[in-house]
């Protein structure tokens, strides 16, 4: 970046990014490091800790940073972005995975978009293999290792590219303005567990007339964890989570699970469904033999 666009950034207000926690004290580390990389630091962090005691010897990210802590079970994951949405100071809101490193210009490049257009912001997040993370990544060796998921679109070039589905929203990486996360009250925490609550948000924002972009420059790199391929360990929250989107907006979410679900013999399920029908839970020899440690997409 030249040192002419960076001083543009600049200009432009510094937004706050909110994370979530339990474990993964290494991954946090790391995006802690990337934030002190950017080109315009946040101007604040918020981390929610979903359990009892903040995690030691944390790095210093270049701005403030505020601790919440936030109970429940299973992980409380609307919960926790809401309390961490009524900490933040800015006025504009950049929701980061824990998993995930920014790279230098994500801050700004959130931040311009923001001061550009009012909507939800989606950012470009590539995915590392195992082993690809150092204590202190680089990263232009991330670029070279990160890969794009297969489902997403490619980022614009430059500035902003409208994107007429909000149901793209994914939750590792996002902004939008604090007015319109306020406005549509946050997360629905009756979302309990995995699944549905960011899709719901997404709906929900649609719904009030908030546009969508993908913002050029927002990149992040997702930290390898293995992951279950299908969700299994996840099922019945899944279907809980799936069945409250669909009775609230008339249509499903997360149909590409619940089409696994249907394969593996779990469920009886159509798109057109007024409801699922259990036939029965995966094992557990079925949830661990659906745990694929090299695996980069779920």
């Amino acid at each position: 970046m030249s040192a002419e666009m960076s001083a543009d950034f600049r200009a432009e207000p510094a937004p706050s990014v909110l994370t979530l926690v339990r474990g993964r004290a290494d991954r946090l580390r790391n995006l802690m490091r990337g934030l002190a990389r950017q080109t315009l630091p946040p101007r604040d962090l918020i981390i929610a800790w979903m359990q009892p005691e903040t995690a030691p010897d944390l790095p210093d990210p270049g701005c403030p940073v505020r601790h919440l802590h936030v109970p429940g079970e299973p992980m409380p994951l609307a919960a926790a972005r809401n309390r961490a949405a009524e900490a933040a100071s800015a006025d504009l809101l950049v929701f980061l995975d824990v998993d995930c490193i920014p790279a230098p210009t994500l801050v700004a490049a959130y931040a311009r978009a923001g001061a550009t257009a009012r909507g939800l912001l989606l950012g470009e997040v590539l995915y590392l293999p195992p082993e690809a993370v150092a204590d202190d990544p680089d990263p232009a060796v991330l670029d070279r290792l990160g890969r794009p998921h297969p489902a997403r679109p490619a980022p614009p070039e430059t500035g902003l590219r409208p994107e007429p589905d909000a149901g793209q929203l994914w939750g590792l990486s996002f902004a939008l303005p604090a007015a319109s996360w306020h406005a549509a009250g946050g997360m629905d925490e009756a979302f309990v567990g995995y699944g549905g609550e960011e899709t719901d948000l997404a709906a929900r924002l649609a719904a009030s007339g908030l546009p969508v972009f993908w913002v050029a420059g927002a990149r992040a790199y997702h930290q390898h964890h293995p992951v279950h391929v299908p969700p299994l360990q996840h099922f019945a929250a899944i279907l809980a989570n799936a069945a409250r989107f669909r009775a609230r907006h008339g249509r499903w979410c997360m149909t590409y699970w619940l089409g696994q679900f249907r394969a593996a013999g779990l469920i009886d399920w159509h798109a057109d469904a007024a409801a699922i029908r259990l036939i029965r839970p995966p094992s557990a020899c079925e949830i661990a033999a659906a745990l694929r440690p090299d695996a980069l997409f779920s």
